[in-house]
């Protein structure tokens, strides 16, 4: 078991910030869920803390993971579909740190079922979890210190209450979405949701203890990793998921159907390296404007969204941020993205009028897909890094802008590959890359490229004079196409994927170790 951090979070936080934003640095990708653990899912508890561990003993100075929110089994478990762009997931709850509280016992610890060190098995892990936090849930209401730091909990956190009245609503209604239920609780009309707020009163405490326990057990976290000089780089969806308190309870934010409330166009991106029909995510686009106006309420809910993400991470990976630039609005009726068409964003004056809420945050703006001078020249002014990705460097010539020596700035973060690419050693090996990418990757590596692709990849990324380099776990241990974390454009099977305990060891962390000081990372 790892030693309680005893640095604040604030003061953690501001000497992180202070000391390595800006140098030279590398660090590791790889989700919560995909720690080991005896519990089904990796989670906040001693895996956790022995990653950073290992982090920290292998020279690198960041932990980058996907978002944080509770998934939703109909949506694929994916953590880029969540209920709420606040809350946390559930499933990441410790059970080994409730039984440091008293809430749960050994026994209840030990009687799980036999789950796969492999890959999460989310409709099992759902099941045990539910049942362990409802107990815990019965004697922490019997804490009374417990429930005094409880109550100041939320009356912090402002988008406590809109949250568990979403998740108490949906459970009584079978868990269907929100458009489904009766009229006046789509709608919000404001008597049924105190007469909901009066019957349900137990169940949305539950809810809100889910929260205090997620929030708790990741502070403690992010004070362990900042005390080490390791920083959190989160991920932030640019869209909201339709079924969700986020558009539940702001609805003139985004593009709906007054009398369905269901979405008129949708988003995603058209025809791309991933997919010759696009990828129709199914978020309903936001209303940026009120006929001429700027839509305040949207401004203000991604001020909150900001300030939130400013106690949980030090960096910020802002997914599809050409969408500020210009976004893909797919009709709904569409089945695939193709027939949609480009519209103007609200640009760089977004960000500035997102004034004190970004806080310290430093800001990594994912750039791939269908990139334009228009979006170029935002992320230029804003002075936000840009994302190079090794993968689709060798799949054209000498002047491929993701080849390091193109590499028109310092200031960008470069990958080997990320959550939604293979990975390398399956990119490799796989049909993805031809014959002939794979003479250039042997060439530009000086290398046979054989089992080892995975690290001549590491070590061309370390030398690139990228500021930052981050390293899927997959790659750093040399893992095939079997363990890939996500296949855009796939409905199942993605999110699954977990590394046993076994592969994190010294050996790993002493040649991660090598190589990052050799570069200089």
């Amino acid at each position: 078991m790892y030693c309680k951090n005893t640095v604040s979070i604030n003061s953690a936080m501001a000497n992180f910030r202070t000391k390595f934003i800006d140098q030279r640095g590398s660090g590791i990708l790889m989700h919560i869920s995909s720690l080991p653990g005896a519990y089904g899912i990796g989670d906040l508890g001693s895996a956790a803390y022995q990653f950073v561990d290992f982090l920290g003993g292998s020279g690198q100075h960041f932990w980058q993971f996907l978002p944080l929110g509770p998934s939703d089994p109909a949506l694929g478990n994916s953590p880029y579909m969540s209920f709420s762009s606040a809350a946390g997931n559930p499933l990441f709850i410790s059970p080994d740190l409730l039984a440091a509280d008293n809430l749960v016992n050994a026994a209840e610890l030990a009687d799980h079922p036999p789950f796969s060190e492999y890959l999460v098995d989310y409709e099992a892990v759902h099941a045990y979890k539910r049942d362990l936090l409802a107990r815990a849930f019965s004697r922490f209401r019997q804490n009374r210190l417990m429930m005094k730091k409880f109550r100041e909990f939320c009356q912090t956190e402002t988008w406590l209450e809109d949250y568990a009245l979403f998740m108490g609503i949906r459970e009584s209604q079978g868990n269907t979405p929100w458009n489904k239920w009766p009229t006046a609780l789509a709608r919000r009309d404001e008597k049924a949701l105190r007469l909901c707020r009066r019957e349900l009163s137990a169940r949305l405490e539950y809810f809100k203890f889910e929260q205090f326990c997620f929030h708790r057990q990741w502070q403690d976290l992010r004070a362990y990793a900042n005390g080490r000089g390791i920083g959190l780089i989160g991920d932030i969806p640019i869209y909201a998921a339709y079924d969700s308190v986020d558009v539940w309870i702001h609805q003139m934010c985004f593009c709906l159907n007054k009398k369905t409330l269901l979405p008129t166009f949708v988003a995603g991106v058209p025809p791309d390296y991933f997919s010759d029909t696009g990828q129709r995510w199914g978020n309903p686009v936001y209303r940026w404007k009120n006929g001429r106006q700027k839509n305040e309420e949207l401004y203000s809910c991604w001020r909150t969204r900001f300030r939130q993400l400013n106690k949980l991470v030090d960096i910020l990976r802002i997914d599809h941020f050409r969408g500020f630039q210009a976004y893909w609005q797919i009709p709904a009726c569409q089945e695939t993205a193709v027939k949609g068409r480009w519209l103007k964003g609200p640009g760089a004056s977004f960000f500035a009028d997102m004034g004190g809420s970004l806080g310290g945050l430093k800001i990594i703006a994912e750039d791939l897909g269908i990139i334009t001078p228009e979006v170029i020249a935002m992320r230029g002014k804003l002075g936000f890094p840009g994302m190079k990705i090794l993968q689709f460097a060798f799949d054209s010539d000498e002047k491929n802008l993701y080849l390091p020596h193109n590499f028109d700035t310092t200031n960008c973060v470069v990958y080997t590959g990320t959550h939604d690419n293979n990975t390398t050693l399956g990119w490799y090996l796989g049909a993805e890359s031809s014959e002939r990418t794979k003479a250039r990757v042997r060439r530009y590596a000086n290398s046979r490229a054989d089992g080892q692709i995975g690290w001549d990849f590491i070590r061309i990324a370390l030398a690139s004079t990228a500021v930052l380099a981050i390293i899927p776990m997959q790659d750093v241990l040399g893992f095939g196409g079997d363990c890939r974390m996500n296949t855009p454009g796939t409905p199942t099977g993605n999110w699954r994927w977990r590394c046993a305990d076994r592969f994190i060891n010294e050996e790993v962390g002493h040649r991660l170790l090598s190589v990052t000081k050799f570069y200089g990372r």
